[in-house]
């Protein structure tokens, strides 16, 4: 490197590591071929990003001027321009010799060695779109060593494009051909250089980059036609015959027609004027036009091909009318529609390939075919009576070839037959053949495991009319259960869709399919999940009237009416009782963001990315409106609160606020002063303020006669760090509610919910929800107690305002929900959500029920065939459930102070608990009667356990004192020892307990004398957990130290320390055959050794695991043996069980919540029990 280019990076470097995130810079230094895999490795390791940076500089200084070159353009390609302006005047020179002629194993196209790429588009819905990106994908990586499946969802494939182009094909071409919508560039926007063909230029204002636009003609120039033409007959342009130059002026220029035409000549060079005559005829009509291009040429030329072949191969083309559009085909479909060997198909292909009528694509070792957009329209036209026989017969020829069976992902044609077989037996109207293939868990298994579950949504709604019989539900029961599991179906490894199944109620067809293939299957296990009914949906209704993302909803006054607007750019108008659609308005040109009614629901107000705000009479559909003055995407739109003159008030990215009469034109007043996009905008009840919020981190308040700011409030400054100082993070502001007087107001960003009044601006209180969500909306009950938020995590959380309690938590979307709008009485609320759908729920009925949650700390005691469950219920009361019946036996009353842990007594008498407050008791279980209460500790009991005769209690509490109280005698024993708060404890035989502590040590205590006998100093990190061997000779340990070790009682020395974990280690647990030890981390990882050697036996891990998605989808917190040492149960994220002679996973039971805390499982493994994060509990019993 040049020693200018090396002291400009060492005089800014500090910059430079301060502010740059190196991920994508190295992709393009990779692509580039400056930087290796090796080295972006050893970057990857450094812990932080500031080391991350300077070991990439380091890197760069020991390389040449091409690196340098390369990292500041990859600093101008990724944003950080201001740095790249601190590198300009270091740029080396560029020497000749520098310069690559070409590029190794790869064909040169003039400015773009990585290739030119076509994509043909056209219109397209999100699924259609993943599937062209799965087919680019696989194209690109058709020669790639990698064998990957193909992307689940547009991001991932977006992801794979962008990595494929940046370092397979870098400076490539990528043409975008029939552009309609801008949301669709988006998914290729990944920094190559594209080339769009657009019947309108305002798609590319969805991207970012340098845009050049070129006016294309409508067809060929003469001289150009006339020179296509010598090429296909081998003459010189001036030896043409006279006719030349009419065919060229009879072609229009249509491209595709002179190619039809000049392979006629080739074949018959003497025709030039019986095909001129043929053109001038226009012998051929048009049965419908589809379109709005011209087509008499084409259909002429095309007319004239297909004249020009024998009847065979008339016959053979005419098969081709029922292909799909912008497909291209594998020849072994064609060999199976026709029953022919591969080189036969190729040869009819190749007579229609010669003449122009049909093109090929070699993909790999194997060629695709395909039509052009305008030969399958005229297919389609001329063979329009018999596209159903056509459709029949291709759908026949596949179940002659397949048989039973389905395709497999080795076979070329696998692709074509998930994406298009329920299209061609609902082109032949086989209603039987599409129910029993969509109705099929087979074909879902294979299907959603090739290419997601995405496609297969959208056919079950594109087919609806054929699938759906009178009276039944069963093509809803199959949507619901792959809308329900799709986030489970796109995910890695793939699960058991029988066991998911399994999980759907018992009246579904899913269901009852799932249990027939459950006692079918030999070999595989699966659980029945016993106790599945009292699981209620709280909704009381659930309508699905968008394609797309629903991004708003909002109730009538009286109502009796809701609207809503997505991403699919309709306005809908139903029924808020039975959603009985009322309208349907294809309302904008691009996505929907926010739909009002009018306080009279006269009428309905929509605003769009498409920079419009449009008004609409709510009965009728008919547009009253239409407003232009936004220069950028309008987020929110909102009517004043009042009957009489119709105000609407509407923020945009543009940073304005506007405020509009809907008697005129234009817009009454702007208000102008927030810096960045305004995200929200409402109408102060009374109608005298609005107020915005902005992603520059404010709320401002807004006179509506005068249109002056009247308030600011920086929110960035209720958000501080562990230091007191405003966080770095850009506080984005997203809404805002008022309460119905108009006092205080409610604004949302990030995590946090604050209540602000309007008179002094002070702030009155706030909610912090988990770190692990973002709050998108929040609306104000009219009660003003009641505060609904819809949080980023897929579900929506009830608040009391003013007890600033949670009151109720409903889970049921499967994808963000972006909105949540009360009814104007109070008594329903709706939620909008990604996942297409909008759900009303009774407000009364939610805060009754869905607060009633179980805690994850319970007992079990299986007690003669039956499960018997203490559990926590409501945080307040104890119940006593039968786990077979699904049965609440008993409930306490609700006691003072939340219950914090519980124990049982094996023969069903007694239960204990301890409390938040410290306090512990022990009643009967027969009639709840409390029969001895102890104030034991001044801060919550953590763990509580009755002795074999039930007469003694030991408890813990987050302090280092162990009481074992004698509840009927009312003697105490405290076992102090411990210099940190106790982890847990377990009961040995003989009056002994082994207890384990943060403060790394374990000890052995006589629980009579309270004496400590043995005191072991296990880790230097806390003691997570212990287990104790079957023979009782030794017992493991587990720490946050990564390290798990196995001791000896009788020596009390360590026998074996386990190493390898690469985080805390959580849990352990012996083999009940004495040989085996099981330990598992919060990586999600589990590992079994071997006792007598200290040996890893099994490394217990999924073999592929989606990119950033634990392996356990999450810690793993418990394990348990079965009793013949062969299986393994885990909880985590969800419960796993794993063969232990193999140590690969044999079922997994994925939980509607996470963070299983524990599993209690029976003495002959076939009943398990635990509790999610959601309160919902599980029994599951093996089949």
């Amino acid at each position: 490197m040049d020693v200018k280019s090396r002291n400009y990076l060492l005089m800014n470097r500090q910059a430079l590591e301060k502010d740059i995130k190196t991920s994508y810079i190295m992709d393009h230094m990779i692509s580039d071929e400056v930087l290796t895999l090796q080295e972006e490795e050893r970057v990857k390791q450094q812990n932080t990003q500031k080391e991350r940076a300077a070991m990439l500089i380091n890197i760069i200084l020991t390389k040449d001027n091409n690196s340098y070159r390369s990292f500041y353009n990859a600093l101008l390609h990724e944003g950080y321009s201001d740095l790249a302006a601190l590198l300009q005047e270091g740029i080396p020179a560029i020497s000749s010799g520098n310069r690559k002629s070409s590029m190794d194993g790869m064909t040169s196209y003039g400015y773009f060695p990585g290739g030119v790429h076509w994509v043909s588009v056209g219109k397209q819905d999100k699924a259609g779109l993943l599937i062209k990106l799965q087919n680019l994908c696989s194209r690109l990586e058709h020669d790639s060593t990698l064998s990957l499946r193909p992307p689940l969802n547009i991001e991932e494939a977006k992801d794979r494009l962008r990595l494929l182009m940046l370092r397979k094909y870098h400076r490539s071409l990528l043409i975008l051909d029939d552009i309609w919508d801008s949301w669709v560039l988006k998914a290729f926007d990944n920094q190559c250089q594209v080339l769009i063909t657009s019947r309108d230029r305002s798609v590319t204002d969805a991207v970012a980059g340098n845009k050049y636009e070129v006016h294309v003609e409508s067809g060929l120039a003469h001289e150009k036609g006339l020179e296509i033409l010598s090429l296909f007959v081998n003459m010189k342009i001036s030896e043409l015959p006279e006719q030349a130059n009419c065919l060229v002026r009879e072609c229009k220029g249509s491209p595709l027609v002179i190619s039809l035409i000049g392979a006629l000549l080739r074949d018959f060079p003497s025709r030039w004027e019986y095909y001129l005559k043929q053109l001038q005829n226009k012998q051929f009509k048009r049965i419908r036009k589809s379109s709005s291009y011209d087509y008499e040429a084409v259909d002429e030329a095309m007319s004239i091909s297909v004249e020009q072949l024998n009847d065979n191969y008339k016959d053979y083309y005419k098969d081709l009318s029922i292909l799909p559009k912008d497909v291209k085909v594998p020849t072994k479909v064609l060999c199976i529609l026709w029953d022919m060997e591969t080189e036969e198909v190729e040869d009819i292909l190749q007579e229609f390939v010669n003449k122009s009528l049909l093109f090929c694509d070699r993909n790999g070792k194997s060629f695709h075919y395909y039509l052009h957009d305008l030969q399958l329209d005229f297919l389609t036209e001329k063979n329009r009576n018999q596209l159903q026989e056509l459709h029949k017969n291709i759908v026949n020829q596949y179940k002659k070839y397949y048989k039973l069976n389905t395709p497999v992902p080795s076979q070329e044609d696998c692709m074509y037959w998930y994406n298009f077989l329920a299209y061609h037996m609902a082109g032949a109207n086989m209603q039987k053949e599409l129910r029993d293939l969509m109705f099929s868990l087979d074909w879902i298994k294979a299907k959603t495991e090739l290419v997601g579950p995405a496609h297969l949504i959208h056919e079950y709604v594109e087919y609806s009319s054929i699938l759906d019989q009178k009276g039944s539900t069963v093509r809803e029961n199959f949507q619901e259960f792959l809308s329900l599991n799709g986030h489970l179906l796109g995910r890695q490894p793939f699960p058991d869709i029988i066991q998911l199944g399994l999980c759907q109620p018992e009246t579904s067809e899913v269901y009852q399919q799932a249990k027939l293939h459950a006692q079918r299957e030999t070999g595989t296990f699966y659980l029945e999940w016993i106790n599945k009914t009292s699981l209620k949906n709280l909704y009381r209704l659930v309508v699905r009237p968008h394609r797309d993302a629903v991004y708003h909803a909002c109730f009538s006054k009286d109502r009796q009416r809701i609207a809503s607007c997505g991403a699919d750019k309709t306005l809908q108008v139903f029924k808020a009782e039975s959603g009985e659609r009322l309208l349907e308005i294809n309302a904008h040109d691009d996505e929907i963001l926010c739909c009002a009614f009018s306080a009279d629901g006269e009428f309905v107000a929509t605003c769009s990315a498409d920079k419009k705000v449009k008004i609409w009479n709510s009965r009728t559909g008919q547009c009253r409106r239409v407003y232009e003055e936004h220069s950028e995407q309008v987020n929110c739109c909102q009517f004043n609160n009042r009957s009489g003159p119709y105000l609407l008030a509407t923020c945009s990215n543009d940073t304005f606020v506007k405020i509009w009469d809907l008697n005129k034109k234009y817009c009454r007043n702007t208000m102008m002063g927030h810096e960045n996009s305004v995200n929200h905008c409402r109408f102060s009840p009374d109608d005298e303020y609005v107020a915005s919020c902005s992603t520059d981190g404010t709320v401002k308040l807004w006179g509506v006669r005068s249109a002056n700011e009247l308030k600011s409030i920086e929110i960035k400054d209720f958000f501080r760090n562990v230091d007191e100082q405003p966080d770095d993070v850009e506080v984005l502001v997203k809404c805002c509610s008022w309460s119905r007087n108009g006092d205080m107001i409610l604004v949302v960003a990030k995590n946090k919910l604050l209540l602000f009044d309007v008179k002094t601006w002070d702030l009155l209180t706030q909610v912090i929800m988990s770190h692990h969500s973002t709050i998108q909306y929040c609306d104000f009950c009219p009660d003003d107690e009641l505060v609904a938020v819809a949080l980023s995590h897929c579900s929506v959380e009830l608040w009391n305002i003013k007890s600033l309690s949670k009151v109720a938590y409903c889970r049921g979307h499967m994808s963000w929900v972006h909105c949540v709008a009360f009814s104007p009485d109070g008594s329903l609320f709706l939620t909008s959500s990604d996942d297409q759908t909008i759900r009303i729920w009774e407000t009364k009925k939610v805060c009754k029920s869905s607060d009633a949650v179980l805690k994850s700390e319970l007992d079990v005691v299986f007690h003669n065939d039956e499960v018997m469950i203490l559990a926590i219920y409501n945080q307040k009361h104890l119940q006593l459930i039968n786990g077979n019946t699904d049965s609440v036996v008993t409930q306490t009353a609700a006691q003072e102070s939340p219950i914090s842990c519980c124990c049982l007594s094996e023969d069903l008498t007694f239960a204990a608990f301890g409390q938040e407050s410290g306090t512990i008791k022990v009643l009967q279980l027969l009639d709840g009667k409390v029969l001895k209460s102890r104030e034991a500790y001044k801060t919550s009991v953590q763990h509580c356990q009755f002795t074999s005769d039930y007469q003694t209690l030991i408890s813990s509490a987050h302090d280092s004192v162990i009481q074992v109280w004698n509840w009927q005698l009312d003697e105490c024993v405290f076992l102090r020892g411990h210099k940190e708060a106790i982890k847990d404890f377990r009961l040995l035989e003989n009056s002994k307990l082994l207890s384990w502590s943060f403060d790394g040590t374990v000890k052995v205590w006589n629980i009579t004398t309270g004496n400590t006998e043995k005191d072991f100093a296990c880790h230097g990190g806390t003691v997570l957990s212990c287990a104790v061997s079957p023979d009782g000779s030794k017992f493991s340990s587990t720490s946050a130290d990564k390290t798990a070790k196995i001791w000896s009682f009788q020596s009390s020395s360590v026998l074996h320390e386990l190493k390898g974990h690469e985080a805390c280690v959580r849990c352990c647990t012996f083999s009940h055959n004495n040989k085996l030890l099981a330990t598992g981390d919060d990586k999600g990882e589990i590992r079994i050794w071997d006792m007598l050697t200290g040996a890893l036996v099994h490394f217990c891990s999924p073999v592929t695991v989606d990119e950033g998605e634990p392996t356990h989808g999450g810690w793993v917190t418990d394990l348990s043996f079965s009793p013949d040492s062969k299986m393994l149960v885990s909880s985590g994220g969800y419960l796993k069980w794993w063969n232990v002679n193999t140590g690969e996973s044999l079922q997994t039971f994925y939980t509607n919540g996470t963070n299983l805390k524990s599993i209690h499982v029976s003495p002959n493994f076939n009943v398990y029990v635990t509790v999610d994060n959601l309160g919902i509990l599980y029994v599951l019993q093996k089949m």
